[in-house]
């Protein structure tokens, strides 16, 4: 496969077993999270633990943009001096959110009930992807978008000056809209409802109840109600963020495949939001272990550890479970590969709209390392060869897509040959410090 130009390829190879302590990055939603509502907050927020990957830096330059005050103190120590909500200011220049879908998709969300207007645009992976699911919603609030074709990226978003509070029923199950919405019902008068027929990732609504924000649960008829009295005035917080369970997968991921490895990974977010992939490798047999459970701003955290014990099952991932895993398929796939027996993953076409197509991309790769798949449009099936069963041999492409990446380094290490990807450079945005981290464990990259 061609690679691209200023493409970085990297290669994993088997070596013995992984072991060690993984301190993977903070959690990227919450990062996103903090520099936002910090900079809707009054007074001074205090960030410790922060994603320092490109995607958060890239949302912190927007917060700037918008006029707050965003200074970096030392790693992953930040501060953000808000503006208060309706507080934002016009941006001088183009908001580049890089790679990041979630920082455009909540950027928007918090500048569309304010009388400004900035345009948007991203990386080639970013400008692919559709915005026509956040300008939807938003246009009722009185926002009004203008972008390319497809409603996609550069796009100009205009703030409502007189918003409209809204009632909306999520038509897919997703994190990034229901925050959206919440985050512009924040400067619109009265109470805006939005309504989730299944539960996602629930770190909005508790970021919000943190700075002030008045927020209850309901039942409605189509599912679980979340009301925001609008206009509050959030105050300023000291927030902790937790490790990330997507980054925390790849090594667990990759230790449940190398016969021998052990690994601890402390401080793992357990968002009960974000627990599909660690119910489903219990299910295919893993040994995982969450160890001293406790409070860390907020947010449900452990010590996890991960340990191999022999072949893991081929199992099926129900639908209903795609809303608490849906970063985790790519590696979950891959690890699939190595079990005995058919993973069947059902429910995940939101994979095909990721930062790339995602579940083509893993058919494609795995079927390039020998691998039999079937994909269907919302499912992918992965008939496992068993620990070291992979022939591998191949250079996949990634596609600008951070979680192809790694999930193919990992893979490599229980691979019979090397696996290459053809760039490496992606990781940057969510996991910078991942290959020196998995090289601390005993991984052969290079």
């Amino acid at each position: 496969m061609s690679q691209t130009s200023g493409a970085q390829p990297m290669t994993a190879r088997a070596a013995g077993p992984l072991r060690g302590t993984a301190a993977v990055p903070g959690d990227k939603s919450i990062s996103h999270r903090a520099l936002i509502l910090g900079a809707l907050a009054v007074g001074e927020t205090r960030i410790s633990g922060l994603l320092e990957g490109q995607d958060v830096l890239d949302t912190a330059a927007a917060m700037r943009a918008f006029g707050a005050g965003v200074e970096r103190d030392g790693p992953g120590a930040w501060r953000v001096h808000g503006v208060g909500v309706g507080g934002f200011a016009e941006p001088e220049d183009v908001i580049d959110c890089g790679n990041s879908g979630t920082g455009v998709r909540l950027i928007m969300g918090a500048m569309a009930t304010s009388p400004v207007a900035a345009t948007f645009t991203g990386d080639a992976s970013l400008r692919r992807r559709p915005m026509g699911r956040i300008t939807e919603p938003l246009a009722r609030f009185g926002a009004r978008a203008f972008g390319r074709a497809g409603g996609r990226l550069p796009m100009t978003l205009l703030g409502a000056a007189d918003p409209l509070p809204v009632r909306y029923v999520l038509p897919v199950a997703s994190a990034q809209v229901k925050s959206a919405v919440l985050l512009a019902g924040l400067n619109a008068p009265g109470e805006t409802v939005v309504v989730e027929r299944e539960a996602t990732r629930d770190h909005t609504e508790r970021m919000l109840a943190g700075f002030g924000a008045a927020l209850r649960l309901e039942e409605a008829p189509e599912g679980r109600a979340i009301v925001l009295s609008g206009q509050p005035e959030l105050r300023a917080q000291a927030v902790v963020v937790p490790r990330d369970p997507s980054s925390a997968a790849f090594p667990v991921c990759a230790a449940l495949m190398v016969p021998g490895s052990e690994v601890r990974i402390p401080g793992v977010s357990r968002n009960p939001t974000r627990d599909g992939l660690y119910v489903t490798l219990a299910e295919m047999g893993a040994e995982i272990a969450f160890e001293a459970p406790r409070i860390e701003g907020g947010e449900p955290v452990a010590d996890l550890r991960v340990r191999f014990t022999g072949a893991l099952r081929g199992v099926e991932v129900p639908p209903g479970r795609a809303a608490r895993m849906i970063d985790e398929y790519p590696v979950l796939a891959a690890l699939a590969a190595t079990a005995e027996g058919a993973t069947v993953m059902r429910g995940i076409r939101e994979l095909r709209v990721k930062e790339s197509d995602r579940i083509d991309a893993m058919a494609r790769g795995l079927a390039a390392c020998g691998v039999r798949v079937e994909e269907t449009e919302d499912s992918l099936t992965v008939h496992g060869m068993g620990p070291s069963g992979v022939p591998g041999g191949a250079t996949v492409a990634v596609r600008l897509d951070h979680r192809i990446a790694m999930s193919f380094l990992c893979l490599g290490l229980a691979a019979r040959a090397p696996v290459t990807v053809d760039d490496a450079g992606p990781i940057a945005t969510s996991f910078p410090a991942f290959p020196d981290l998995m090289r601390g464990l005993g991984a052969d990259l290079g």
